[in-house]
């Protein structure tokens, strides 16, 4: 094994796709553990995660290379050891200089202390955000500014963030391509305007209030009855849009002309109203 060139180890590391395949094969050699960690661009991990600085270090200077990492605690209970926290998020950005795409799952110990580290993460173009319910609309706004190749947003229920700068600062010197965002009750219909002429380069976007709307008596919290103004959104770049358990009545509220987009994918029926131009 040790008389095999390493330009020709790497190449055969390229062509592994599994990640328990790569896994076994780093347990073959001390040689072919250091090229598969130096060619692993990508990690998935979960609440076996050691979140201490030192294991951190160790795992990420193992993997220099990593551009996408996804890290999600589904599952997590409070006997488990402790979460990835901000001193996590610091290393991170600190040992993944290639970083590009970033997911953080039920990650209940970050705040927008954490996101100011990942703020530093210059080749961040995506992230996203599932259930991060300490995180506001200032650490969005400290990536929004940071990371100025952001390309894919998603936030999923994060109650903590609502129609702050980010939105605004995104619309006008972003370049957003994706835009998601899902059960964060601070965002209404009416905040979305303030993502101005973002609208025209974007696009997917999904926007979709709380689950429970369907129940009796539940209503769409960002629908304002009365409201007296209506906007057709310019998107003549939307590829993909998905609207649930929201109310746009004719002449008032948030507009998607049928015309403007070129696909609508998804939509819940009944649950999903949108105004018709006569």
């Amino acid at each position: 094994m040790e008389d095999i060139p390493e330009p020709l180890l790497a190449e055969i590391v390229k062509r592994i796709t599994k990640t328990s395949d790569l896994n076994s094969l780093s347990l073959v050699s001390k040689q072919l553990c250091t090229v598969e960690a130096e060619h692993r661009d990508a990690i998935h991990v979960g609440c076996g995660l050691n979140p201490s600085a030192e294991a951190l270090v160790s795992l990420f200077s193992r993997f220099p290379n990593l551009v996408k990492v996804e890290i999600n605690y589904s599952g997590w209970k409070t006997s488990n050891r402790d979460q990835l926290n901000n001193q996590g998020l610091l290393v991170l950005s600190s040992h993944c200089p290639s970083l590009s795409d970033l997911a953080l799952s039920l990650c209940s110990y970050i705040d927008d202390a954490g996101l100011g580290y990942l703020a530093e993460c210059k080749n961040l173009k995506s992230l996203r955000l599932d259930r991060a319910p300490a995180v506001t609309s200032t650490g969005i706004f400290q990536v929004a500014v940071g990371c100025r190749y952001l390309s894919v947003l998603h936030l999923v229920d994060c109650t903590a963030v609502d129609n702050g700068e980010w939105l605004e600062y995104l619309g006008r010197y972003g370049a957003l391509g994706e835009l998601v965002v899902k059960e964060c009750d601070g965002i209404s219909q009416y905040d979305l305007l303030k993502f101005g002429p973002g609208w025209t380069s974007l696009q997917k976007f999904e926007f979709e209030i709380n689950g429970n709307y369907w129940m009796p008596g539940a209503s769409d919290p960002s629908y304002v009855s009365g409201y007296p103004y209506s906007y057709d959104i310019c998107c003549d770049g939307l590829k993909d849009l998905r609207l649930a358990h929201i109310i746009t009545e004719p002449e008032t509220g948030l507009r998607f002309p049928p015309g403007e987009v070129q696909s609508i994918g998804d939509t819940l029926p009944g649950l999903c109203y949108w105004s018709k131009r006569e």
